[in-house]
């Protein structure tokens, strides 16, 4: 395993590794042995990176969420855990009530809400302090001063460590860490945007969050803000784009229905057989030895699905496979 630095305080900062593990379906979808066969082997592999949320998975049985951060916690406890392994969390899209969503009922930012629900994430977790807690989706009926503080209320307190932020439009997250700054506070240092090699549309409306066109994906705009930031760092959910990439059955997202993918798609088949890789673990070894700091967030339903992805830390591209996949627009 490799392994890379995230935040800049010293009282905050963490190693972690450079590939992260999504428990969204732990617990759910995915059934107890099963989730912790594939943790035991992601540990053993020496992963130390595991993310989840307080409203994972609420769609699974039409309730609000939680079921995630219960596995984590069951796992953590029989398995001896410490704080040797960061475990991600976020708050502020768990549904309010059952049968509602994030979309039309969500528990937002507000300074209540996030200590409250940072509370159940700890004892759902079994943990003393968050290592990093994300603000998930925005919050327009709340001012951002009241969220920053209120994410600042919990370092200062010792109950969160870093702090990060999801789908939020860049100048929203900007704006935030400037209120931040300004008063002497903690602000957002890691940034969990969808990101893959294949590049989306950034003018499909995506209903009741983006009514714009999406958020949810690391555009240009937040690539630029990055390099700008060095001290800000990606993880990048959704990177193999939940099987799309190698499963016929699988049809890409409709974001990714335009005429460039199929020249990016190319590039990338042809990379992998160069190297005698997947077509994933091109994508993933393309992310990690980026310019830019990037953390790919997997998932996986089992441990053969989890080993093609470990397996891809140890890929290591070419300058010249690096510039092919670079420029293809």
């Amino acid at each position: 395993m490799k392994y890379r630095t995230i935040g800049t305080d010293p009282g905050t900062r963490r190693e972690v590794s450079v590939l992260a593990l999504g428990a969204m379906l732990f617990g759910s979808r995915t059934d107890e042995e099963t989730s912790f066969a594939v943790l035991d082997r992601y540990v053993e592999a020496g992963g130390t990176f595991i993310d989840t949320s307080d409203n994972y998975a609420f769609w699974e049985d039409g309730g609000q969420g939680g079921q995630s951060e219960e596995l984590l916690g069951r796992w953590r406890r029989s398995r001896g855990i410490g704080d040797e392994i960061v475990i991600a969390t976020k708050l502020g899209a768990r549904p309010l009530a059952p049968g509602t969503g994030y979309a039309d009922n969500a528990e937002g930012l507000s300074a209540k809400v996030i200590r409250e629900s940072a509370e159940r994430s700890r004892d759902r977790l079994g943990v003393a302090r968050l290592d990093l807690l994300y603000a998930h989706i925005e919050d327009h009926r709340v001012p951002l001063q009241e969220t920053v503080e209120g994410f600042a209320e919990l370092v200062a307190e010792g109950t969160v460590g870093l702090l990060g932020v999801s789908n939020h439009a860049v100048w929203r997250v900007e704006r935030a860490r400037a209120l931040a700054a300004a008063a002497g506070l903690p602000g957002y240092e890691v940034l969990q945007y969808a990101h893959s090699h294949l590049r989306p549309r950034f003018d499909v409306p995506d209903g009741g969050l983006f009514p714009d066109g999406s958020l949810g994906h690391a555009g240009p705009e937040l690539l630029s803000y990055l390099r700008a930031e060095p001290g800000l760092t990606l993880v990048a959910y959704s990177p193999l784009l939940k099987g799309a990439y190698t499963r016929p059955e699988v049809a890409l997202p409709a974001d990714f229905d335009h005429p460039g993918t199929p020249t990016r798609l190319k590039v990338l088949r042809e990379v992998a057989q160069e190297t005698g890789a997947t077509v994933n673990q091109v994508v993933l070894a393309w992310q990690i030895g980026a310019e830019l700091p990037v953390v790919p967030l997997v998932g996986a339903s089992s441990v053969a699905q989890l080993e093609e992805s470990l397996a891809a830390v140890d890929l290591e591209l070419t300058p010249q496979q690096r510039a092919r996949l670079d420029a293809v627009h």
